[in-house]
């Protein structure tokens, strides 16, 4: 197990902006309020050639028993418990609080070592002022400027001084980390769901829409086969997005599809299909990731002998463009059906990395073409040479005809149907291309592509 490095500290203090500057990159949002940062966020660093996890966590005030900071300090008091390393966070713009000492003497009795960091010190100025930070007991204070940079060197060097040196990478196994991004409008149960599949209390869950800002990362092993799990911030519709923080938040959560395989998106079982889900739906889609609808709060839904079946196709009609996409009905809080949701992101991500050979694809081909040709075009008769399959992840098909403009978007759809009626490819958007080519032409790329195949 890498060694664990926790930065914590009171809310705005500058932890997220230390955060990013250590990893080198804008991995935790940044913006000039408080309680901005209220999950975990863990990211890899390696600094002269020692390798450890960096947390960031969100506000820690010692003392707030209720409402969404207790639930932030909970979150702060998992990362101090399961660290190595505590990077305490401090501000000299604010001076020493009664917050700061709480804080201070909490991290006391954990008996691990704790490095005082006083932040936003951007230049000599603020030195003599910092020095009131020695009454929290420090044997020696990191003055630094996360925003600029200045003393973050030297501080990275008193953190790994003790921490071992990197052992040697081992070699990737045959199979990759299947990413998982879980998406979908505010309050539907995307952190509840994460957590349960966790078996912790990764993510913070409140009843509060929003809770969740930033992109919250957690790996797992089920049935010997790796996940990392990307909790998000709950996609709004553009219109309600009004801060500038909440813009952030849709951002990176539209980013995580991006860097995900197979993206699970909630919906409200109570509410069914809205204009929202659709909306999200179609950029999974259109950023070519392999889907599964999950209707959550199934748990609350009333039910007879049709509820099942009449909700599922009510649930397709609303998500026109995830057709292709299984359906589950679950309940992230009584955990309904959540132990076959990873099994279903195996066999998405199957269909989503599937290549079919030219050789085994064309035979079809050629007979759904048979059987249903397309329409003229201008009164001139279309003609489809062959089929291949270009690319996986997701499935990308190219045919090559004598009159690409002249096939109809219908027509593209029926050899799309066809193709998973043939092949399966549940749960991956299936992209089909057309392409010219001219007889000479056609005749040597079959050969070369019956020679790969």
């Amino acid at each position: 197990m890498k060694p664990v490095v926790a930065i914590v500290g009171r809310p705005n203090v500058g932890k997220s902006t230390l955060f990013n500057r250590i990893v080198r990159e804008r991995r935790a949002l940044v913006a000039d309020v408080p309680g901005v940062t209220r999950d975990r966020l863990y990211q890899e660093v390696e600094w002269n050639g020692r390798v450890f996890l960096l947390v960031d966590t969100g506000g820690f005030e010692p003392t707030c028993q209720e409402g969404l900071l207790s639930l932030m300090r909970e979150q702060t008091e998992l990362a101090i418990e399961e660290a190595d390393i505590i990077i305490f966070v401090l501000d000299v713009r604010d001076g020493l609080t009664p917050s700061d000492r709480d804080a201070a003497e909490l991290l006391r009795r954990t008996s691990k070592p704790v490095h005082y960091v006083v932040n936003k010190v951007d230049g000599p100025r603020w030195d003599a002022q910092a020095m009131e930070f020695y009454e929290l007991g420090a044997d020696r204070l990191h003055l630094i400027s996360a925003k600029h940079g200045r003393g973050v060197t030297e501080l990275l060097e008193a953190v790994t001084e003790r921490l071992p040196l990197a052992s040697p990478k081992e070699e990737p196994g045959p199979e990759e980390v299947i990413r998982v991004a879980v998406v979908g409008r505010p309050n539907v149960g995307k952190s509840s769901l994460v957590n349960r599949l966790c078996g912790t209390a990764r993510s913070l869950v409140s009843p509060e829409p929003g809770t969740t800002h930033d992109a919250v990362d957690t790996e797992i092993r089920w049935h010997g086969r790796r996940f990392l799990l990307i909790d998000t911030a709950g996609i709004r519709k553009k219109a309600r997005t009004r801060i500038p923080l909440e813009k952030y938040c849709v951002i990176k959560a539209l980013r995580s599809i991006d860097r995900a395989h197979v993206a699970l998106l909630l919906v409200d079982a109570t509410e069914g299909a809205t204009d929202q889900d659709a909306k999200i739906g179609s950029y999974i889609v259109e950023r070519g990731r392999g889907c599964i609808v999950l209707a959550n709060k199934w748990d609350l839904v009333p039910k007879d002998s049709r509820t099942h079946d009449d909700f599922v196709s009510d649930l397709k009609e609303g998500l026109r463009h995830l057709e292709f996409a299984p359906v589950m009905t679950v309940s992230a809080l009584t955990g309904q059906r959540l132990g076959r949701i990873l099994g279903q992101v195996m066999e998405v991500y199957r269909s989503w990395t599937q290549r079919i050979p030219t050789s085994r694809l064309n035979p079809p081909f050629r007979r759904w073409v048979e059987e249903h040709p397309p329409p003229l075009y201008k009164g001139r008769r279309i003609k489809f040479y062959y089929c291949t399959q270009a690319e996986i992840a997701p499935p990308t098909f190219v045919a090559f005809t004598n009159c690409p403009e002249g096939v109809q978007q219908s027509y593209i759809r029926y050899l799309v149907r066809r193709t998973r009626e043939e092949f399966g490819f549940e749960g991956a958007p299936i992209r089909f291309q057309l392409r010219e080519r001219a007889q000479n032409e056609i005749r040597a790329s079959r050969s070369r592509a019956q020679g790969r195949a």
